[in-house]
């Protein structure tokens, strides 16, 4: 199970103080004098100021009911409904207020936090860096900041940004513990542990440090202090969801199996398809040798999600010690199979590689093509960060666009500025395999593959090549070599199975087909036409009926 992803921390204020700042800048504002909304202001706020919050939310509804785009009255309200615990609402006010003044750095800080809370972490990472600029070196938008960056996945950001926030607020408490967990986060568990320590030492009730002190002790595979603070933080908070995670991973790891099932069971009865703790309960009941438990939690799992590689290996041992012989060795086969596709599936940063892309396409469309060139050399790192690498990432940008001659102009240039630039070949090769010219997408994948052997696109994109010059063998051999996911390859892959005359390989690969194509209906209803083509009835009728049950 995964652990410690991470977390928002919301910073300790006092709601009346803020009250107060928010009030003495409405005062600003309006005035008082008079009989107009500024004076209604004016008595809300001093109604607020001498406790009584409803009467003055009261007053101040009232207000705008009469001037709904009366700015301050809409700041202020936002910092009642705050008071009151109506979080959503004082969101919409403070955002409503935003849109009449976009420029006011309070409502610009409040939006933020209350973006980055619903996930909204690009908004947030937006509002943040246009209220530094407006107000320089602010600690605390700095260190929602570097949440913001953490959260999206950025870890180098977060942690620059924390720095800076940790040098201006040098004594902050909640800031010490935040530059633990970012460290952490990046790999630095020796230092991540000193800052959280530290913090912990301060102030022994620091919300989370327990949770925090966890994570790191687990990383650090200190499995006794982990378990320690695990307990002590899914103690302080019960439902808390990530420390109940925690606890139960760090039980598995040292096989308290007794232990971790009812902590599992807890999870799965707020979040009844949690993927991790579906596994992880699994795996207890086998341990504790309570295997139709075990199988039926699992079978659940795979009906909800087939492509759960580790769920596949944990039935076939349920499966074998119910006696279930021909169905164990049917998962276990399944296993086998899928785990060789899914070796190859990438373990970067998934989110942060999204948003780059999204910011190079819209550059490219507006006709920014240096920039977009740029983008790609900031974000290149260790062995990507060639000088080919961006003309090629722009050139594939270009290929998604429907553009093929930039496609082409920027592979080419690639090639010319790095001959062994890895991708050019084989994305000039997709271009000349979607024209048809085979000819030519063979030279290309072959130029590919003699600098780069194991290149998995070129090595299933050859295969492709392959099965359409219906060379079946060769083309089952490069497919499968390929580990590929796509729904598509994998089609020709089980069909050259069939033509090759390997009926198991292929239908176990149709069964993989299904698993992961459940909401493409013409991959799974051509994959179910193929069997039947190849005399696979029981089969294709079992797959249709786990498809539509």
């Amino acid at each position: 199970m995964a652990v410690g992803t991470g977390t928002l921390m919301v910073r300790r204020v006092t709601i009346a103080g803020l009250l107060v700042c928010v009030a003495a800048a409405c005062l600003a504002q309006t005035g008082g004098g008079g009989t107009g909304p500024g004076a209604q202001l004016h008595e809300a706020i001093a109604v607020a100021q001498r406790g009584d919050v409803n009467r003055a939310y009261s007053l101040t509804d009232q207000l705008l009911q009469q001037h709904p785009d009366f700015e301050p009255a809409l700041k202020f309200e936002g910092a009642l409904l705050e008071q009151m615990g109506r979080g959503a609402d004082a969101a919409a006010a403070f955002e409503h207020a935003l849109k009449l003044s976009p420029n006011d750095p309070e409502l610009m800080f409040k939006v933020g936090v209350y973006q980055l809370v619903t996930g909204d972490k690009d908004e947030a990472i937006a509002l943040f860096v246009h209220r530094l600029k407006l107000v320089p070196q602010d600690a605390d938008t700095l260190f929602y900041l570097a949440q913001a960056y953490h959260l999206k996945g950025d870890n180098d950001l977060a942690l620059k940004t924390i720095r800076e926030c940790q040098r201006l607020d040098p004594t902050n408490i909640d800031v010490w513990q935040k530059y633990g967990e970012l460290l952490c986060s990046s790999g630095d568990n020796e230092g991540g542990l000193k800052w959280l320590l530290k913090a912990q030492q301060a102030d022994p009730k620091l919300d989370r440090i327990d949770y925090d002190l966890g994570v790191a002790s687990f990383r650090s595979m200190d499995l006794t202090g982990a378990l320690q603070y695990a307990t002590k933080a899914a103690e302080l908070r019960p439902n808390d969801l990530n420390a109940l995670e925690l606890l139960a991973s760090i039980q598995v790891k040292l096989a308290m199996w007794q232990d971790a099932e009812p902590v599992f069971k807890k999870i799965l009865a707020v979040r009844g398809d949690d993927v991790p703790s579906m596994i992880g309960l699994g795996h207890t009941e086998l341990e504790l040798k309570n295997y139709q438990q075990a199988a039926d939690v699992l079978e659940k799992l795979i009906q909800q999600d087939p492509t759960q590689v580790l769920a596949h290996f944990y039935l076939s041992r349920a499966y074998l010690r119910l006696g279930r012989a021909a169905d164990a060795q049917h998962e276990a086969d399944l296993h086998s199979k899928m785990l060789e596709q899914v070796s190859s599936t990438p373990n970067g940063n998934e989110e942060l590689e999204k948003a780059t892309w999204k910011q190079a396409r819209q550059l490219l469309s507006d006709k920014q093509e240096p920039a977009a060139l740029q983008l790609f050399r900031d974000r290149s790192t260790g062995p990507y960060a060639t000088p080919g690498n961006p003309y090629v990432l722009v050139g594939v940008l270009y290929m998604n666009m429907e553009r093929p001659e930039d496609a082409a102009r920027c592979l080419n240039e690639a090639l010319k500025l790095e001959p062994n630039v890895r991708g050019a070949h084989t994305y000039l090769g997709m271009m000349a395999l979607q024209q048809g010219d085979l000819d030519k997408a063979d030279a290309e994948f072959t130029a590919e593959l003699a600098h780069d052997p194991n290149y998995q696109t070129a090595v299933a994109e050859l295969g492709e090549v392959r099965y359409r010059q219906k060379r079946w063998s060769e083309a089952a051999e490069q497919l499968s070599r390929s580990r590929t996911m796509v729904p598509s390859l994998l089609y020709m892959l089980c069909d050259s199975y069939f033509q090759a005359g390997k009926t198991k390989d292929a239908d176990l690969t149709a069964e993989l087909i299904i698993d992961y194509s459940k909401n493409e209906p013409e991959v799974v209803q051509g994959t179910i036409e193929l069997l039947k083509k190849n005399q696979q009835t029981d089969l294709a009728q079992r797959l249709a009926t786990k498809v539509h049950p």
